[in-house]
């Protein structure tokens, strides 16, 4: 009797404890960006499938590619369930690949899963001289990016130095949607985003927008036409001394964070009851009528991913080789035309 009745006990201790709290979701970047949409997205529901039904409160702390965001959660936060951290997909790469700053270790975040699995593209608009990967090896084209370590920063980068493209990167905007706004003034002539922010923030894209590449295992339904970043890893592309089989281990790599999409977190030291309390809040909000219906009237894609396949995905790139991993930084890190490396802050 004392067997069975645990199992109920427990489900009113969640109860219990989440009852009138309020769980916090820290967002790694700033308000109205696509980590931010997703973040409100899920925040506007969960709550109804936690037990005790606690209110679920935004808080923006951006910073550093979310590098910010993912310490405080991990080593100031309350471990106690009541703090739930939505970092961009690039911050835990930040601590695999060794960046300055990160406190915390990547796999001991309890990850709860993730709201889409991402195709990336590379975009840039049609007044600009470039419309294909080809071109963009001859001819310089401006992206813009929030800081070192983010999306836009180090997918342009990587192809310059896989590639031998032209890109050039500007620094310095608040998210991606701060340089959504750079293009429409024209400061800048396209950046590295995901195919499902492209469209959400240019519903007329095709009108606007050339899309060079996807960066991806898989092609976007929508987007059967563009090449994938893999169709370029052959030698007659690829950056003096650079081989195909580097080039493809690199690009695998770095695409399992695209895999990774619109990640959410818990800390480490969460009990473990809490924990699959909001596992399992999260995998029903996914089912949930309403969820869905808001997702469609937002424009939210939604592939998910379990939050033990993002534990996995962690620990594949954790496991590789520091040869690997000198390589890959070495190629995510953005250099003038000299090949110097450019300094964080600068354009």
């Amino acid at each position: 009797a004392l067997v069975f009745g645990a199992v109920p006990a427990t489900a009113d201790d969640i109860a219990d404890f989440y009852k009138g709290k309020t769980i916090v979701m820290v967002v790694g970047t700033p308000a109205g960006g696509g980590y931010d949409i997703y973040a409100r997205l899920l925040a506007r529901h969960m709550g109804r499938f936690i037990p005790g039904n606690p209110a679920i409160v935004i808080h923006n702390r951006p910073g550093a590619g979310s590098v910010i965001a993912a310490n405080y959660v991990y080593e100031v936060a309350p471990q106690d369930g009541t703090t739930i951290l939505a970092p961009t997909r690039t911050a835990a790469f930040a601590q695999l690949l060794g960046q300055d700053g990160t406190r915390y270790i990547a796999t001991k975040f309890n990850w709860l899963g993730s709201l889409n699995n991402e195709v990336g593209v590379m975009a840039v608009v049609k007044t600009a001289q470039v419309r294909t990967v080809e071109e963009a090896r001859k001819i310089q084209v401006i992206f813009g990016s929030a800081s070192p370590g983010g999306d836009g920063d180090i997918y342009p980068a990587l192809m310059n130095n896989t590639l031998d493209t032209k890109f050039k990167i500007v620094r310095g905007y608040a998210g991606s949607a701060g340089v959504d706004l750079a293009i429409m003034r024209g400061e800048v002539q396209g950046q590295s985003d995901s195919y499902s922010a492209m469209a959400k923030h240019f519903p007329d894209w095709q009108q606007k927008i050339n899309v060079l590449v996807q960066l991806s295992l898989t092609k976007h339904p929508d987007l059967p036409d563009v090449p994938l970043i893999f169709d370029y890893l052959k030698p007659e592309f690829l950056k003096p001394g650079v081989t195909v089989e580097q080039a493809e281990e690199m690009w695998r790599i770095m695409l399992v964070q695209k895999a990774m999409g619109r990640p959410f977190a818990l800390g480490p030291d969460v009990p473990p009851a809490r924990v699959k309390a909001l596992r399992e809040a999260f995998h029903a909000v996914l089912r949930d009528p309403e969820f869905i219906a808001d997702a469609e009237k937002t424009q939210n894609e939604i592939n998910a991913v379990d939050g033990d396949e993002l534990q996995q995905m962690l620990q594949t790139v954790a496991s590789a080789s520091k040869q690997d991993i000198d390589r890959l930084n070495d190629a995510i890190s953005y250099k003038d035309d000299a090949g110097t490396p450019v300094s964080r802050g600068a354009a």
